[in-house]
């Protein structure tokens, strides 16, 4: 028996679309109605309350950096390129803003759907791998921060080991983990130029 992966019920969402007047908008206004969901067409520029649709359609012909109420590439909500103009640096521009799907102008009577679904799992694919850097990018801090302090004891007339072991003393003592003990340590020795006696367990 095959598998048959679960699609998304996207009624009730909504979704804003970043595009002057045109056929363009009448079309996937249609589509998104009949899937089921709120509309909200603008231009120039995405209102602040954009802050919490659930998708993005923007215009990449005649778009600009300074139309989204967030930094560049930094949509919190999956974005979708509507692309009619297939000029290096327009494609260039849609690029920086990591659309997470495209739709090609003009619009017909299909593909909004798929391009939902795309731009969806795009869009959560990314988060899961920025969380992930993020993630590694605080345990090898974390890391260094044990190097730091196990330096600090280390400059309090312990060998490394004798030091690492002095570390973990001090975690228990302060009732904290071993990373937060670091800290209180590297910010000791950063303030005090040493740690205090007082300090240790």
């Amino acid at each position: 028996m095959s598998r048959v992966s679960h699609i998304p019920n996207l009624g009730g969402a909504r979704a804003f679309v970043l595009h002057r007047p045109h056929a363009t908008v009448s079309a996937i206004a249609r589509q998104l109605a009949a899937i089921g969901l709120q509309v909200v067409d603008c231009w120039p520029e995405l209102p602040a309350e954009a802050l919490a649709a659930d998708f993005v359609f923007f215009d990449v012909d005649l778009g600009f950096d300074q139309q989204f109420p967030w930094p560049r590439g930094a949509a919190p909500m999956p974005t979708i390129a509507l692309i009619g103009s297939e000029a290096p640096g327009r494609i260039e521009w849609a690029l920086s803003h990591k659309a997470d799907a495209q739709l090609l102008k003009p619009v017909g009577n299909a593909g909004v759907y798929s391009a939902l679904l795309i731009a969806r799992q795009s869009f959560a694919a990314r988060r899961r791998l920025a969380d992930e850097v993020a993630a590694l990018q605080s345990r090898v801090a974390e890391r260094q921060t044990i190097v730091r302090a196990v330096t600090a004891l280390s400059g309090q007339g312990f060998d490394d080991e004798r030091a690492y072991a002095q570390l973990r003393s001090l975690a228990m003592n302060w009732q904290v983990s071993l990373e937060e003990a670091a800290r209180r340590v590297v910010a000791m020795t950063e303030k005090e130029g040493g740690v205090d006696q007082s300090h240790r367990a």
